[in-house]
């Protein structure tokens, strides 16, 4: 029986390990019951190799298909991690611990990817192997490049990897992606503005730092207007002032700023990073002050890789139809830490419809398990037309 056969009995199986990890969310690297449910999952299904504690916490396996007569090998990643959020969905399968959730579908991403495993095992029809890659801590933790660093890529010979992400704002049974950036860079930065304190109504015996901050916020926004060509989106934000203390009558000794730079260009963001230190540190300097920038490189652009992404883009086809899969979506301003394995190899990231839904990350939100089949479509028919078996 071929893979894509054995999908409709294997779904209310799949919708119960998605609504079992959903009731048992864990964050970052903290996600030993998910990853020790992967890993018993993927043993049960007689896989060729099982690895846990790739990147921390992340688990990898490999099954082998009927030939091997192409070489090919090829990855395909799932997150498992939560979010530290207090659940609102009302759903019977609600998170049992509190303040934490599924919020970011990720646990029907790792359902999906363990049907599609499941199928394929029982199968076995294709040429080549297959790399299934359970990832920790996408949410702010840096899991990709983790198991990146552990040295996965050449460990299991991945020659292409892809992933897949489900979208509210897409209906049910539809796709998105698009060649090149899908998805910005995520970096932060802190800025401390150093004065002299003093009392309000004697400004002139100060340096007031809340002034300094505000000539620096606006100062920032002339990096988007007059230092990025109006063609390179690139979202430059301050999002928090803090000062010590603080009370009507008191200038303070500092202010504490903090913010998020986003863009999809690396050169771009290279440049703009260096303007934020530059533009802080000078525009304190002008009022006798100063300012210390703590800038951290967060997760890279996405981008997909052109041949990799007109393939999914024509693997997505064969399972909606062309006219449900966009292959010019607007790129997001939002981060993804696939892009460290994407700028290991060659891949592509797509989008796939939740349908109504609350947003990502928001109380509210729940995986759609209507969207279940698609995704274990999509990834089954992947690595069939990755890899085809000669007499197929």
């Amino acid at each position: 029986m071929r893979s894509t056969d054995r999908l409709h009995n294997l779904l209310p199986e799949i919708i119960q390990w998605r609504r079992d990890i959903h009731r048992h969310p864990e964050l970052g690297y903290d996600v030993q019951r998910t990853a020790g449910f992967v890993a018993q999952k993927l043993r049960s299904f007689g896989f060729d190799e099982v690895v846990e504690g790739v990147g921390k916490t992340g688990v990898v396996g490999v099954i082998r298909g009927r030939s091997h007569e192409s070489g090919k090998i090829i990855g395909l990643r799932a997150d498992m991690d939560a979010l530290p959020i207090v659940e609102a969905s009302g759903a019977p399968w609600s998170s049992e611990t509190d303040g934490r959730m599924h919020a970011c579908g990720h646990d029907g991403h790792t359902a999906m990817l363990l049907g599609a495993a499941r199928a394929l095992a029982d199968a076995r029809d294709f040429d080549g192997s297959v790399v299934f890659i359970f990832q920790p801590a996408e949410e702010g933790g840096a899991g990709g490049l983790a198991m990146v660093e552990d040295e996965m890529m050449d460990r299991f010979g991945i020659q292409e990897v892809y992933g897949l992400h489900n979208m509210p704002d897409l209906p049910i049974g539809e796709f998105a992606i698009r060649p090149g950036p899908l998805m910005a860079c995520a970096d932060e930065f802190d800025i401390v503005v150093q004065g002299r304190g003093g009392h309000a109504a004697m400004p002139h015996d100060t340096i007031d730092p809340v002034v300094v901050a505000a000539h620096i916020v606006l100062a920032l926004q002339s990096i988007v207007s007059r230092g990025a060509r109006p063609t390179d989106p690139l979202v430059v934000s301050v999002t928090t002032l803090e000062v010590e203390g603080g009370a009507y009558n008191v200038i303070p000794q500092s202010v504490h700023m903090r913010g998020t730079l986003r863009a999809f260009d690396e050169n771009l963001r290279v440049h703009s990073k260096q303007r934020i230190i530059d533009i802080a540190q000078q525009s304190a300097q002008v009022f006798g002050a100063s300012a210390q920038v703590d800038y951290r490189d967060g997760y890279p652009p996405t981008v997909n890789h052109v041949l990799q992404t007109q393939f999914v883009i024509d693997v997505a086809s064969k399972v909606v139809g062309s006219d449900k899969v966009d292959p010019d979506r607007v790129p997001m301003m939002a981060a993804e830490d696939f892009s460290y394995m994407l700028n290991e190899r060659p891949g592509a990231f797509i989008f796939m419809g939740n349908g109504e839904s609350a947003s990502l990350h928001h109380p509210q939100y729940d995986f759609n398990d209507e969207a279940i089949r698609y995704g274990c479509e999509y990834w089954m028919t992947l690595v069939s037309e990755a890899m085809p078996l000669a007499n197929s």
